[in-house]
Order: C-alpha cells, then structure tokens, then sequence
C-alpha cells in the first residue's frame, strides 16, 4: 500500500471514529458503522450482533437495500451458535468467505430469499481493548467480490467501530438501569404512600400498566390455600376479579413452587403453560409473573398479560420481580392495617356501647379517655375527666396493682372492690384493670361495675343471718337443755318408741346447733379472725364422731357408711369441733345428694407431709363450669332437681380448712359423683 493510499485509509479510519464518537445511541452507531461499511467496503447487506460481558447476544441492526430491518432474538441466537458469526466469536478473529456455497460455516436460513444463490462474505470481531463486544458482516450477491484488502478494511473499520459500540452498550445498559432505577423508585413511593388495601392494589396495577404497557395486570393473593385473583386494571378485569387460579399447575403454579418470576413470550408454546393458565374473556399470549414476597414467604401473585407493543422487553422480569416484592410488603402491611383499624373500631364500639363506666388512662394513672357511661356516672364532662388521675376517680388499692402499677398486666385483670367518686356522693364499685393497647399504645383499662344492689343483698344476707343465729340460739338451748331434763325424768329405756323419738329430737338439735356455730364461724373467719383454739387431734376421732352424728341420715336412706382411715396417721394441729362440722357437712351433702342404698365413703390418710381427708358419694356429679363457685357464699349448684340449701355449707368448710392452713377442693364428672377432699396440718414434734 501506497503513502497515499495510507493517507487515504487514514482519513477514513479518522472520519469514522470522529462520526461514531459523536453519538451514544446504541442503535444510531450500529447504522452509522453498517452504512460506513457499506459505503468503503461494499455489498449489499450488513449486519452486526451485539454481545454482552458473557458472549450472549442482545441486540442487532441489519441493512439491507439501503433500508433497516428489524431481527429476532430466535435469530440472534442462531446466528451467534450456528452461523459465520459464531465461527468468529468463537475464534475471536476475521473470516472471508469467496462463496457460501462451499463453506460450512455458513447458516442458510430458510428466511434467505437466496438461498441457493452463491455469495461472499466478510465477518470481523468488534473488539475494544480485548473484549469482544460484537460481530460486523457484510455481504455481496456475487462470489468473489471481496478481497483481503477489503477484509483489512473491514477490521480497520471494525477497530474503530469496537470501542465506540461498547460504550454505545455501556451508556444504553447505563439508560436502561436507570429506567429500570427509576421506575422502582416511583413504584416504592407510590405503592408506599397508602394503607388503605385499596389504594395499595390500585396504585401497583396501575405502576405495572404504565411500566410494561400491557393489556391487563393482575394480583392474585393466598386466600385460604387458594390462589383468588384480588384485583385487576385493564381488558377483561371485570371478569378476572374474585377469579380462582391453580396454585399447583401451569405458569402460575410454577411461580408459586419456585418462588421467583417468569417471562413467557409464547405462552400456549411454553411446556408449563395447562388449561388453568388461560384467562376468561382474554386471549393469553404472553405473559410475565413474578410472585409477591414478604420474607421468604409467597403471598400471591402479580401477573401482567399481553404487551401492547407485541413483546415483553428485556427489562420485564426485573421490573416484575421488583415491583413484586414491594408490592408483597405493601399488601402485608395494608392488611395489617386493615385488621388493626377493624379492631380498633370494635373496641371503640364496645368501649362506648358498654353498660360499665370505662375509663382509659396512661401508665402513671393520668385519665386518657372515658365513655359515655363514665361520663353519665360521674357526673362530669370529659374535658374535666381528662384533668383527673385514676386515685382521684376512685379509692385505688394499691397492694393490688403496686404503686406503680406493676401489677398489673395484660393477661387476667386486677379485680378488687372499691367506691367511686361521683360529683354527688359515691358508689359501690368492682374495680377490673389490664393492661391494653389503644391507639398502638399501652395504656391500662379501668372498668367501675356497680355493685350497689350486691351490697344490699350482702347486707340483707349478713343481717338475716346474724338475726337468725341470734334469734334461735337462746331458744335452741331451752331445747337441748330441755331435753336432757327430760331424760331424767322419763324412764326411755322402758319405751323404745320414746326412746326413738327422744334421738331424732337430740339429732335434730345438733343439726342446729353445728349449723348455727358454723354461721357464727363463718362471720369471724370473713373477718379476718385467726383460729386460735387449734390443739392436738386425732383424725380417726373426728371421723369416727362425724359417722356417728349423720348415721340416722344415712340410715333414713339405706345408706352405707364406709370409712377408711390410715391407722398410722399422725396427730393433727386442729380446732376439733369446726373440722368435725367441716367432716360432718361434707358427708350430709354427700348423703343428701345419693340416692337411696347408695355407699358413702369417708377417709383419711397422709400425703406430702399433710393429713389428706376425702368424702366421695355416688351422686349426680357437679358440672366442670360450676366446681370453681360452690365454695361461694350462698352459692348452689344450677340446676333445678335435687335437694336445695342455703349455700353456707361449703363457703364455711373453704375458711374453716383454709384457716388451719390447708386446701379444699372437688374432683367430679357429671353421671359419676364427687370426692371433696381437704387437706390438715400435722401437729408440731413435741406437742404430744
């Protein structure tokens, strides 16, 4: 070559390069260096392929007759695997073809209009600074055409074309991450800026319409294991809405298996697409579908069908899955707030619709809120409530919920009894508090029930039942003593009938008499009384004595006594007289409540260092629900057969076993009796 041919090669190479550095459209510079090839080298078609950073094509330009053409990604791929090209990327260096008639590496493709026509070719790397970014071929209709000259041509032209396409790719990659960027960033702002479930499902649709420009968008969500279509923007999203999806099969089972996303350009073409795949009133052609992720779990789906443009862009995917995982926080927390609002409504309807006065204050006792109750109660607005403390609504008890509510939690409220402070007077009242949340705070729950009318009756029960004990023990001596007069002065042993009469009259007197100590017994424990005649006992006596005082019951009855007491049990720390009326009334229910010729059993015997006693009958049972309240003052079991009572017994048995330091208790099933049992103290070592 020539100085002047040099020159003129010169010129060309720095025409080019300074032509293809003055632009960074990827698409631009690819035809600028096709129609420079063209014009230098000659032929009548050319066509580069652009790869990334792993050899894989992504994009092409071909011209021909002067006109440009589109290409598709099927085409691409063979080229780049089967075709000249590929032989050069492989190889990574320049090829002439004189006629691709007898070279193999030729690709006839059945799109070639000349197939069988021979032809020459030239294929040159793009290289910059030993990357290979791409393949540049020019083609000529007659075989021979091109020359080696031409060949170094085309590689000069191509080592100019190399770095100017890389940074071409570079700044198109840069455009398309940032668009990619972009569109993520405006998708989390408005995804994110409702909690309203609705807005939130809107707001994503309408950010996967506007990104991908498809014809419809959905999101489907796991609805009791199963895959519903929740809402939907677009064609046909009448018809989608409330739709049911298989969560097993087809492209959206996959999805849903695999935990990540999928773009189908083909979708009756894709081995995973079934029959559950296509939608009503939309005929599926493509399709992309990522799932929606909060953590590691899959909420749902977001599915977007059919681009109007023809074809998802290479892009699709990362959009997809990116939405989708903004997407699948903001529904979790747009529900959770969903919930947390429905809640926090009903506790506003009950908090205002409850019969109780209520009232809500911080945790150092300042009032926060009251309802209407309070406000009708008190007697006060709720300005004037909201500038009062708790101790200043009601006398706090602070050994129950500690002077710092410490006491106090979440789980069973504080219960004590207390009175309210209204502006006129005050009322008898049931203190409840726990803690609870309100307004997403911790705040403490006091609930006034009045008890007014339970505390007349109490008083009106106190009253009788001090009247009656008062009342009737003055006469009930008179009798006793009257009794015992009367056995001196009768001669009984000669009369059984008298005699008969004589052990019902002295029963029926201890009757009294132990029921009227038991009452006067249960007012001094009510009160806080200690038992202070407690002494050595022998547990056999005080059975043997309470036997003996019910046998004319049971044998009314037909009924078996059976006692069974350890012989080796120790002494017992105890007032003999009230546990032998605690005995005595365990084994009178136990009576009352067996039926006739029924067996009764009563015992005693030593478990964990403690006297255990026990009386077990054969009678209806006591229900689970009701077991915890027999022990109650004037309490008696619901239903409506069977002997009636005071319901003094057994509250007198809790305090009188509860006051020597024991436990009473019933174990029972319906249909199968009731053992009570109620634990003594051992006397101390020394006391006898």
């Amino acid at each position: 070559m020539g100085k002047k041919e040099e020159r003129s090669l010169l010129s060309l190479l720095y025409s080019i390069s300074r032509d293809l550095a003055s632009e960074l459209e990827l698409r631009e510079v690819l035809q600028r260096v096709l129609f420079a090839s063209l014009e230098h080298v000659g032929g009548e078609r050319a066509s580069i392929v652009v790869l990334d950073d792993q050899g894989n094509p992504v994009d092409a330009t071909i011209v021909y007759n002067g006109q440009m053409h589109t290409h598709t990604t099927r085409q691409l791929r063979e080229t780049v695997e089967r075709g000249l090209a590929g032989w050069v990327v492989r190889h990574r260096k320049a090829a002439l073809v004189t006629d691709t008639s007898h070279d193999e590496r030729w690709l006839h493709r059945p799109d070639d209009a000349e197939l069988e026509t021979p032809k020459s070719a030239i294929c040159v790397p793009l290289l910059s600074r030993s990357k290979l970014v791409g393949v540049l071929t020019l083609v000529h209709p007659r075989p021979g055409a091109f020359s080696h000259t031409d060949l170094e041509l085309m590689q000069s032209i191509a080592d100019q074309a190399g770095i100017a396409v890389l940074n071409a790719r570079l700044y198109a990659e840069s455009q398309r991450q940032a668009r990619v960027m972009t569109a993520l960033a405006e998708s989390a702002m408005n995804i994110n800026a409702s909690l309203q479930l609705e807005d939130v499902f809107f707001k994503i649709l309408e950010q996967i319409s506007r990104a991908l420009q498809v014809q419809t968008a959905a999101i489907a969500l796991l609805e009791a294991d199963q895959l519903v279509i929740a809402r939907a923007l677009g064609q046909a999203s009448e018809q989608l809405q409330g739709l049911h999806l298989s969560k097993d099969q087809g492209i959206f089972g996959w999805v849903m298996r695999e935990g990540r996303g999928t773009v189908v350009p083909y979708a009756e073409k894709d081995e995973r697409f079934s029959a559950s795949d296509a939608l009503p009133a939309l005929e599926t052609r493509a399709l992309a579908c990522a799932p929606l992720r909060v953590g590691r779990r899959t909420i749902g789906l977001l599915i977007a069908v059919n681009p109007i443009k023809g074809r998802f862009d290479r892009d699709t995917l990362l959009l997809m899955t990116g939405i989708g995982s903004l997407a699948g926080l903001a529904i979790q927390n747009a529900r959770l707030f969903q919930r947390l609002d429905a809640a926090h409504r009903r506790y506003r309807e009950l908090f205002e619709e409850s019969i109780d006065p209520i009232v809500l204050t911080d945790l150092e006792g300042q009032v926060l809120e009251a309802n209407r109750m309070a406000l009708r109660v008190l007697g006060f607005d709720l300005e004037t409530i909201q500038a009062m403390t708790v101790d200043q609504l009601h006398e706090v008890l602070w050994a129950n919920v500690g002077m710092d509510f410490e006491l106090v939690s979440g789980n069973a409220p504080v219960r004590y009894e207390s009175a309210l402070y209204r502006r006129n007077g005050t009322l008898s009242v049931e203190v409840y508090v726990h803690r609870v949340y309100y307004e997403n705070n911790v705040v403490l729950r006091w609930t006034f029930r009045d008890i007014t009318e339970r505390k007349e009756l109490d008083l009106l029960r106190n009253d009788l039942t001090s009247m009656i004990y008062h009342d009737l023990r003055s006469p009930l001596a008179n009798i006793s003593s009257s009794l015992d007069l009367l056995q001196t002065l009768v001669k009984v042993e000669s009369d059984d009938q008298i005699q008969a009469v004589m052990r019902i009259a002295e029963h029926s007197v201890g009757r009294i008499q132990r029921l009227l100590s038991s009452l006067l017994d249960l007012n001094r424990l009510e009160a806080g009384q200690p038992i202070v005649s407690q002494q050595v006992a022998e547990a056999r006596v005080i059975v043997r004595d309470a036997v003996a005082a019910v046998q004319p019951q049971a044998g009314g009855r037909q009924q078996r006594l059976k006692v069974l007491v350890d012989d080796t049990l120790r002494h017992l720390w105890a007032d003999s007289d009230m546990i032998l009326r605690v005995l005595t009334n365990l084994i009178e229910n136990a009576i009352k409540f067996s039926p006739p010729g029924s067996t009764i059993r009563v015992g005693a015997r030593e478990e964990q260092d403690m006297a255990l006693f026990w009386v077990q009958d054969e009678g209806p049972g006591i229900p689970p629900q009701e077991q915890e309240h027999i022990f109650d003052k004037f309490k008696r079991l619901r239903s409506e057969k069977g002997p009636k009572g005071l319901g003094i017994g057994l509250a007198f048995c809790r305090l009188a076993v509860n006051g020597h330091g024991g436990k009473i208790w019933v174990e029972s099933q319906p249909g199968q009796g009731s053992t009570f049992y109620f634990t003594l103290p051992f006397a101390p070592p020394g006391t006898y």
